[in-house]
C-alpha cells in the first residue's frame, strides 16, 4: 500500500470519508494515491491498523474487482518478519478495501532526503530484510512488481516490504490487461520494459537498484525522461559508486540486464545475511559460525531507526451524534444486504484450523427422476440442528457431510447475494474452461446454493451426445473448481463463509416424453483443503505398494540426479533462508525422500514428519507438489527416455505408514 505514508502525523478524515470500514473505526487519513485512499482506523481491540479503500472508478471496472479478488487470495498467503501481514479484505463490497498491520515510521524516500543515505549494520539489515521479504513473497507464488523506495517503511523494528495491489501470480494465470504498463518508471526491470512482463527475477533487478538507492541517495539509473530511464536500464550499467564492495557484487549479480543470470530472493538474502552477520561481529570464520546466528536478530540489532509516535492515534475526533446514529443505521443495512461478503483473512501461517480433515470425494452414483420444479426448501438434515439461516455463519457441518441427498438438490437455489454470487461466477467459470480443454466445449453447468445443508450443487446442462464416458471428466473439473473456489473462502473468512460442502450432479437428457434424470457423480468437504485434486487422475492413485518399490534404490544416474535436483530444490522452497534446524517445521536429508517406482511410472516424495498438525501437512504437499511435477515435466521435455510422468506426495507417521497427500500427472503442472 504505497499510498499509506506510514510516517509523521495521521492527516484529519475528509468530508466523506467513511467512519468505518468492515469492523474498523477511522481517525483520520495516511494517504491517498491512483489506486485508493488509505486511512488510519483502529479494530476492535484497538490495534493500529491501515485500510486502504479502492477508488469508485477502479471498483466499477469488473476487470480491476477479479484483479484485486485474485491479488487478495494471493496476498493472505504471504508472510515474514519483514512483511506486513493481511488482515483481512472485502473485495466484492461496493467499495473494495483490504487492512494490513500499521507501520510506523517513514519510507525510504522519506528518510533519504531527511537523513540521506543508509550506512553500516542498517544498510546490511535493510539489504537483508527486503531480500527475506521477496523470497517469502516469491515461495508464495507472487511476483511483486512495484518494489520502489514508496514501498518500503523503515519502522523502529525493521525495514517492512508493503503494497501488493499490483502484484501476479508466478504462474501467470492473473487477470491483466495486455499492454498496460504496471509499475514506477525508473523501478522497472529490462524485460518489462521490452515486453511488458516479468517475473521473480524482475523483482530482483529493481531490489538491486532500490538498495543502491538506500546505500547511495542517487538513483542508480539517473534521473530523467521515462524513455531516457528506460533506456539507461536496458543498456548501461547502474551507478554502485558507493556501495560497499560485497554488497556491491551481490548487487551487480541482482542487476544483471538478463532475468536468468540474475541471482534469486533466497540467494540474496544467503548472502546479504552474511555480510549483516560479519559487521556485526567480525569474527565469522565458518558455517556452523552462521548456522548459530539468528539473522532475525540481527537485523533487529543491527538496525538503528528511532521511535515515533503520533498522538492522533490516541485522540481520535470525535463526531457529532446524529452522524453516529446514522451509521449505525447503515451498518444495520449493510449487514442484512452484503450478507456473506466479509473477508477475515488469516495470517498465512496460521490458515484455516488445524485438525481439518482432507476433502472426502464418493463417486458413487446416487439417481433421481427431476421434478417438473423445485418445491419447497427440502428440511435440514437430521442431526443438522446447529445449521441455521443466520446471515453470516461458520461452515459447521465439516465431518459430518455424508452423501447429498436429491432432497437438497431439489430444494437448491441460485446465488442471492454478492459473496454467493462471486463465488458461482468463478466456479461456473472455471469448470467451463477446464471441460473445454478437455474438448467438451459445448457444456454449460449450473450453480445453485442449499444454505440449510450448507453445500454448494454443481449441475451439467444436458447435452444428447454425451455419455457416461463424459462422467468422469466432468467430474473431476467441476469437482477441482468448486473445492478450490470454496477452500479459498473459508481460508479467507472461516467465520463467515457458510458453504464448504460441495456435490456434483448430472443431468441425463431423456426422450421427450420423459423426465431428464439426475445422477450424483461425487461430493466432499473442502474445509481440509484440495489435497489430492488438482491433477488428479481418476483412473489412477498411489499405493503403498508403490512407494515401497520407491524406497528401493536407484542404480540410474539420470534418476539419482534427478533426485538430488528436487530433494534440494524443496529444501530451498520450504526453508526459505532459515538454518534454524531445531524448528520442527525444517525439512532435511534425514526425513525427506524421493524415489521412483518404475513399474508405474511415479515419482514418489515423502517425508517422515508425524508431528506436523493437518494445516503444516497440507502447506508442505502442496509445495512438494508443485516442485515434483515440475520436475517430471521438465525432465520429460527434456529427453524423450525420461520413464515417468506422474507424481505423489505422502507423510510417513509414527507408524511408519504413509498417508497420500496430492499426486498427479505431469500435464496437472501446465494449466
Amino acid at each position: 500500500m504505497s499510498d499509506a505514508g506510514s510516517v509523521g502525523r495521521v492527516q484529519p478524515a475528509r468530508p466523506g470519508d467513511p467512519a468505518r470500514v468492515g469492523p474498523y473505526r477511522v481517525i483520520g487519513r495516511l494517504g491517498s494515491g491512483g489506486m485508493g485512499t488509505v486511512h488510519a482506523a483502529l479494530d476492535p481491540a484497538g490495534q493500529r491498523v491501515a485500510v486502504k479503500v479502492i477508488h469508485a472508478a477502479q471498483a466499477e471496472d469488473p476487470e480491476f474487482r477479479a484483479r484485486f479478488h485474485r491479488e487478495v487470495v494471493l496476498s493472505s498467503r504471504v508472510c515474514g518478519p519483514c512483511l506486513l501481514p493481511l488482515l483481512a479484505a472485502d473485495p466484492d463490497a461496493a467499495a473494495p478495501w483490504l487492512a494490513t498491520e500499521y507501520a510506523p515510521g517513514p519510507t525510504l524516500n522519506q528518510h533519504l532526503a531527511g537523513h540521506g543515505p543508509l550506512a553500516g549494520g542498517s544498510l546490511y539489515a535493510f539489504a537483508t530484510g527486503t531480500a527475506q521479504a521477496l523470497a517469502a513473497i516469491h515461495q508464495a507464488g507472487v511476483v511483486h512488481r512495484d518494489m520502489k523506495p514508496q514501498n518500503v517503511i523503515l519502522t523502529p523494528a525493521g525495514p517492512k516490504v508493503l503494497d501488493f495491489g499490483i502484484a501476479h501470480a508466478a504462474d501467470g494465470t492473473s487477470v491483466t490487461r495486455t499492454g498496460v504498463m504496471t509499475g514506477t518508471p525508473g523501478w522497472i526491470c529490462p524485460e518489462h520494459y521490452r515486453s511488458g512482463t516479468a517475473g521473480p527475477a524482475g523483482d530482483m533487478f529493481v531490489w538491486g537498484a532500490l538498495v543502491a538507492y538506500a546505500a547511495t541517495g542517487r538513483l542508480p539509473f539517473g534521473t530523467g525522461a521515462p524513455d531516457v530511464v528506460a533506456f539507461r536500464v536496458m543498456s548501461q550499467a547502474p551507478d554502485l559508486e558507493g556501495v560497499p564492495q560485497g554488497l556491491r557484487e551481490t548487487l551487480e549479480k541482482a542487476l544483471a540486464k538478463e532475468p536468468d543470470e540474475r541471482l534469486t530472493a533466497t540467494e540474496a538474502a544467503e548472502e546479504c545475511s552474511q555480510l549483516l552477520a560479519s559487521q556485526a561481529t567480525q569474527v565469522l570464520s565458518s558455517e556452523a559460525a552462521m548456522e548459530s546466528t539468528l539473522v532475525g536478530d540481527l537485523i533487529g540489532a543491527e538496525w538503528d531507526m528511532p521511535v515515533l509516535d503520533d498522538p492522533t492515534w490516541h485522540t481520535p475526533p470525535a463526531r457529532s451524534r446524529t452522524r453516529l446514529y446514522a451509521t449505525v443505521a447503515t451498518a444495520a443495512v449493510v449487514v442484512g444486504g452484503v450478507t456473506g461478503a466479509f473477508l477475515a483473512l488469516m495470517p498465512a501461517e496460521t490458515g484455516s484450523t488445524s485438525g481439518h480433515k482432507s476433502p472426502k470425494s464418493s463417486q458413487g452414483r446416487t439417481t433421481a427422476p427431476a421434478p417438473g420444479s423445485t418445491g419447497a426448501p427440502a428440511a435440514a438434515n437430521k442431526g443438522d440442528a446447529k445449521i441455521k439461516d443466520d446471515p453470516l455463519p461458520a461452515y459447521t457441518r465439516e465431518g459430518r457431510g455424508g452423501e447429498p441427498r436429491f432432497e437438497e438438490w431439489e430444494a437448491a437455489r441460485g446465488p442471492a447475494v454478492t459473496a454467493e454470487k462471486g463465488a458461482a461466477s468463478a466456479i461456473k467459470d472455471r469448470t467451463e474452461a477446464l471441460l473445454a480443454d478437455d474438448g467438451m466445449t459445448e457444456a454449460t453447468v449450473d450453480i445453485t446454493y442449499n444454505h440449510a445443508a450448507q453445500t454448494v450443487f454443481v449441475t451439467s446442462d444436458p447435452q444428447p451426445l454425451w455419455g457416461d464416458s463424459a462422467h468422469d471428466t466432468f467430474l473431476q473439473n467441476a469437482e477441482k473448481a468448486a473445492c478450490q473456489e470454496l477452500s479459498e473462502r473459508l481460508g479467507l473468512n472461516p467465520g463467515g463463509w457458510s458453504y464448504g460442502r460441495y456435490a456434483i450432479y448430472w443431468r441425463e437428457l431423456m426422450t421427450p416424453a420423459t423426465s431428464d434424470t439426475i445422477h450424483v457423480l461425487g461430493y466432499g468437504d473442502a474445509a481440509g483443503g484440495c489435497e489430492g485434486l488438482e491433477g488428479r487422475e481418476y483412473s489412477w492413485q498411489p499405493d503403498t505398494e508403490g512407494l515401497e518399490r520407491a524406497q528401493t534404490p536407484s542404480t540410474s544416474r539420470d534418476e539419482i540426479r534427478v533426485a538430488d535436483e528436487t530433494v534440494n530444490r524443496l529444501f530451498s522452497e520450504w526453508n526459505g533462508n532459515s538454518r534454524l534446524v531445531n524448528d520442527p517445521n525444517y525439512i532435511s536429508h534425514s526425513d525427506t525422500s524421493i524415489g521412483f517406482d518404475s513399474f508405474k511410472s511415479v515419482m514418489y516424495v515423502w517425508a517422515r514428519k508425524p508431528e506436523w498438525d493437518q494445516h503444516t501437512r497440507s502447506r508442505w504437499a502442496e509445495a512438494a507438489a508443485t516442485v515434483a511435477c515440475d520436475t517430471i515435466t521438465t525432465e520429460a521435455g527434456a529427453r524423450k527416455e525420461w520413464a515417468y510422468s506422474q507424481y505423489a506426495v505422502a507423510i510417513r507417521g509414527s507408524d511408519g505408514r504413509a498417508t497420500f497427500l496430492r499426486w498427479g500427472s505431469g500435464s496437472s503442472c501446465l494449466e
